[in-house]
This record gives structure tokens, C-alpha cells and sequence, in this order.
């Protein structure tokens, strides 16, 4: 049985994040500033609830006679217990004679075009601590990008905005920063997962690595830049985060009203339409929040009934890159022009420069990851580097213009030359006319 690492990294995080975010609220009350001790209070409860929330959905405690485990839920407590509860499951396990199994079956990645099918025996307690994980995997993903990534771009503004760069908020930005990777990191895995769901999927070290730079490369930037932005421009802070935002969130809906599916109703049969619905903006409001730093592995699709499109969709993530980068350079290029004094001896030109490489980089650990690390890249139909390649040739078509365009203005060109050398030829003839003329009339 595998040992439940990522439960306890998870909680970990969790639980250091979170009372880093407490002491940090206090030195600003001590320090009188009241602003940045309400907003931190905010980013770090706001995630809080969320995860427990997710945690009591996925194990369906309402429906269960759990009294307790619901006011530790109530009194934040619902990560500590569930990871007593996956520890507990995990060492007594094996102990005492389970009364049934069940059989999966899993196919192997393909060899020489073979696929084998495997058998396998799960106990009840392996397939609680596979809940256990889910469940934590998608609590660390919540907490985030709900919580720890709009907690990191707070902080980073207040340390630009007071030119200051304390002991407590550098370690409470470094947790934070781990914490949106390692979110990411399970976002990736939750993917793969979901979409290749019938074969036994095992993902090596180095894939483990290549995300991790992938994603703290994108991040970083990421947040960097906005935080730059806002710093010059606070007005249009706003409106920026807002069509980022509410574009991703009604992204996935206007699909659904395109396609003209039926309303999903299977998503838990305890939930009524009004219940169902909540739990779908919930949804599509977790996947504005990751797309607003970095791509989502997870493509939500609400006409299907696991609501994740599980087709790999190279063209969609060439598009998103394309524009990010555009957007990102754009959002610099506005700091450069209406930089401060506080920039003052900040290398702007410099800064610039390598915030775009961070970004290059991102794109380039993301670009080894697919074509040589992913787990599953036997099973695409084409490579990255061939679907990008299709993709260049799709934007190049488009920008093109039309053949009949060319010809046309290929006829007006072959007119026009042809008037040309006509009137050219008759101003010839008149010149070659005129001594005649004039001899004829000395005559």
C-alpha cells in the first residue's frame, strides 16, 4: 500500500500557511495598518472554509451520522482529522482480514502497439486512503489558488509599496508560493488521472521536476507582473483582474448553452437543481481563479458527466501562452511607461527582460514535460511539438490573405502595366510623327 505522502504535505502547508497568515495579520494591527490586516485575514479564512467544504462534499459526512467530524469541519479542524483518520487507516491496515475486496481492472501503457489488461484487488482501507488523497488534492488545489495566490500578490505589493522586505512576510511568501505550486503540481496529476482513468498511470521523478519548474516559472512571473502593474496603475488594476476573471468563469457556460446539452443532474443525487448549480459555479469559479495565473491542466467541460474534457487540445493551450505572453508584455510595457520614483533605482530594461525569460522558460519546461515526461504521451494522437507545429500553420493560414485577393491585385498590377506600356508606345508613335510633319510642311 502506498504511503499517503501527499496527504501529509498537503496538511503541512496547510496548516503553515495558515498560521503564518495569523501572526502576520497581528504585526499589522500592531503596526496600525488595518487595511492589510483585514485582506490577509480574508485570503487566509476565505480558502479556509472552501477546503473544508470540499473535504465534507467528497466524503459525504451530511448524509452520516458524524456529529463531531462536522464541528471540527465548523471549527477548521477538518484537515487534522482527516489525516488522523488516513494515518489511522493506513497503519492498522492489513491487520485485520477485510470482508470483501473488489477488482479493478487497469491497462497497461502500450507496448509495440500491445495494451495489457491487469487485474487488481483493492481492500476497503487502500480505497479509503485513494478517497483520503483525492480529497486532500483537491482541498490543496482550493487553497491555492483561492487563498495562497491572491495572498501572495498581496503581499508582494505591500512589500513594493513600502519598500521593505521583512523576515516574517519573505517566509510567509515563500509558503505561499509553495503552496500555488504544489496546487498546480496536484492540478497536473489530477489530470492525467482523470483522463486516462483506465490505465495504470505512474509518473516518474523527472515528470515530478519538469512540472515543478514549469509551474514555479509561471507563477512567479506571473503574479510579478501584475503586481508591477498595479503598483503604477491602480485604476486599471480592477478591470484587468475583472475580464481575466469573469472571462474564464462564463468561459465553460457559454459552451454549455453552444452545445444545447441537458442540465447535468448527476453529480450527486442528494442535490437538488439549486444545489447542483452552486456546485457548478463553485466549480467554474475555482477554474477562473487558476487560469487567472496559470493554465489549468483541467479543462472544465459541464456537457460531460465527469464536467473535465479529457481530449487533448493542443490548440487551446498554444492560444492561452500566445495571449498570456502578449498580456504580460503589455502589462510591462504600461509599468515602464508610468513607473514611479520608488523604481528609481530598479534597472527597468533589465527587470523587463528577465520577467519575459521567466515566462520562456515556463513555456520551454512545459514543452520538455509534454514531449518527453508525460506519463501517457504514448497515447496522444500527436506530439506537442507536432500540434504546435499545426498550430503555426493554422495562425499562418489565417493571417494570410485570400488567393483571390493575390490575384486580383496581381490583374490590377498586369492592367496597369499593360496602360502603361500602351500610352508609353503611343508617345512614341506621336514623337516619330512629328519630323514628318514638320518636313512636309517646310515643303
Amino acid at each position: 500500500m502506498k504511503f499517503p505522502g501527499s496527504v501529509l504535505v498537503s496538511l503541512v502547508l496547510f496548516v503553515a500557511e495558515t498560521a503564518a497568515a495569523l501572526c502576520l495579520s497581528g504585526a499589522y494591527r500592531a503596526a496600525g495598518d488595518r487595511m492589510w490586516q483585514w485582506l490577509t485575514l480574508l485570503f487566509a479564512l476565505l480558502p479556509c472554509a472552501l477546503v473544508q467544504l470540499s473535504l465534507v462534499f467528497i466524503h459525504r459526512d451530511v448524509s452520516r451520522d458524524r456529529p463531531l467530524v462536522l464541528l471540527l469541519h465548523l471549527l477548521q479542524l477538518g484537515p487534522l482529522v482527516r489525516c488522523v483518520e488516513v494515518f489511522y487507516i493506513y497503519f492498522h491496515a492489513g491487520r485485520v482480514e477485510e470482508p470483501y475486496v473488489s477488482i479493478t481492472k487497469k491497462r497497461q501503457m502500450p507496448k509495440d502497439g500491445y495494451s495489457e489488461e491487469i487485474e487488481k484487488e483493492v481492500g476497503q482501507a487502500e480505497g479509503k486512503l485513494c478517497t483520503h488523497r483525492s480529497a486532500f488534492s483537491r482541498a490543496s488545489v482550493i487553497q491555492a489558488f483561492l487563498g495562497s495566490a491572491p495572498q501572495l500578490t498581496l503581499q508582494l505589493y505591500i512589500c513594493v509599496l513600502q519598500q521593505e522586505i521583512t523576515a516574517a512576510r519573505s517566509v510567509f511568501m515563500v509558503l505561499s508560493l509553495l503552496s500555488i505550486v504544489y496546487g498546480a503540481l496536484r492540478c497536473n496529476i489530477l489530470a492525467i488521472k482523470i483522463k486516462y482513468d483506465d490505465y495504470d498511470v505512474s509518473v516518474k521523478p523527472a515528470a515530478y521536476l519538469c512540472i515543478f519548474m514549469w509551474r514555479s516559472f509561471e507563477i512567479a512571473t506571473r503574479v510579478t507582473v501584475l503586481v508591477l502593474f498595479s503598483s503604477v496603475l491602480q485604476i486599471w488594476t480592477l478591470p484587468v483582474v475583472l475580464v481575466n476573471f469573469f472571462g474564464f468563469f462564463f468561459y465553460p457556460w457559454i459552451l454549455f448553452w453552444q452545445s444545447k446539452s441537458p442540465f447535468p443532474e448527476n453529480i450527486e443525487k442528494a442535490l437538488s437543481r439549486v444545489g447542483t448549480t452552486i456546485v457548478l459555479c463553485l466549480l467554474t469559479f475555482l477554474y477562473a481563479g487558476i487560469n487567472m495565473f496559470c493554465w489549468s491542466a483541467v479543462q472544465v467541460k459541464l456537457n460531460d458527466p465527469d464536467l473535465i474534457n479529457k481530449s487533448q487540445n493542443w490548440y487551446r493551450l498554444t492560444v492561452y501562452y500566445m495571449l498570456r505572453f502578449i498580456e504580460n508584455a503589455f502589462l510591462l510595457l504600461m509599468w515602464y511607461i508610468y513607473k514611479t520614483d520608488i523604481y528609481l533605482y530598479v534597472c527597468a530594461p533589465l527587470l523587463v527582460l528577465q520577467l519575459l525569460i521567466g515566462y520562456c522558460m515556463a513555456v520551454l519546461f512545459m514543452l520538455v514535460f509534454y514531449q518527453f515526461c508525460h506519463p501517457c504521451k504514448k497515447l496522444f494522437s500527436s506530439s506537442i511539438s507536432e500540434g504546435l507545429l499545426s498550430c503555426f500553420k493554422f495562425l499562418c493560414f489565417i493571417c494570410k490573405p485570400p488567393k483571390s485577393t493575390i490575384l486580383t491585385d496581381k490583374a490590377e498590377v498586369k492592367s496597369e502595366n499593360t496602360d502603361e506600356a500602351w500610352s508609353s508606345s503611343k508617345t512614341i508613335d506621336s514623337q516619330k510623327g512629328n519630323p514628318h510633319q514638320s518636313v512636309s510642311s517646310n515643303a
